[in-house]
């Protein structure tokens, strides 16, 4: 599918910078860099959010995948399968997010972590009391707060890719599985 919205020109060097650490460059950013404000902010929030260090990397991973599986964000499964390869996590693993109610492998921590970004992504959320409650036990406040707002994060840029059009770009391909398809048969009701 074609962006919604043309890309445009990146300045040479973040191109390079770019297209080593990701093979090529990522639509997204060539998209929203036509306004050059909003991909500023957008780059300097990813990378703050990048850098919080309370909650582990794969259950923020896994999480965004969750919530990109329950918008319909291909973009963002496929360069999350990129980050779990590059994470060392188990990719099979990985592969069963978008249906891992019916998966056997998640830990009892990965699954609550998959059912609050569920949760978070409903309209309107569906968060009990019970799950946070929870997630703060094992996470404490710091960890609970910092999940929260990374998912939250996620939904921002899952949906904004979806309404731009940006679909996957192939990443995914460098760890060997395929992009899975959520079922739509199995969780909160939202399809």
């Amino acid at each position: 599918m074609t962006p919604r919205i043309p890309r445009t020109e990146l300045p040479a060097e973040m191109t390079q910078m770019l297209s080593a650490r990701f093979g090529s460059v990522p639509e997204p950013i060539e998209v929203v860099f036509n306004n050059r404000a909003v991909a500023t902010s957008n780059q300097e929030f990813s990378a703050q959010v990048a850098a919080w260090d309370t909650v582990d990397e794969g259950l923020k991973t896994f999480a965004h995948m969750a919530v990109a599986a329950q918008v319909g964000c291909s973009w963002c499964l496929d360069v999350n399968y990129f980050a779990a390869l590059h994470q060392n996590l188990d990719l099979h693993k990985a592969s069963l997010v978008p249906n891992w109610r019916e998966a056997e492998v998640f830990t009892p921590l990965e699954r609550e972590v998959l059912e609050y970004s569920e949760a978070m992504t409903n309209t309107p959320p569906t968060v009990t009391d019970e799950l946070s409650a929870s997630l703060l036990d094992q996470l404490g406040p710091a960890g609970l707060v910092e999940l929260t707002v990374f998912i939250g994060f996620a939904n921002l840029s899952t949906r904004v890719n979806t309404a731009h059009g940006i679909t996957s770009q192939g990443y995914s391909e460098a760890c060997r599985i395929p992009l899975a398809e959520r079922s739509r048969t199995v969780g909160t009701g939202v399809a």
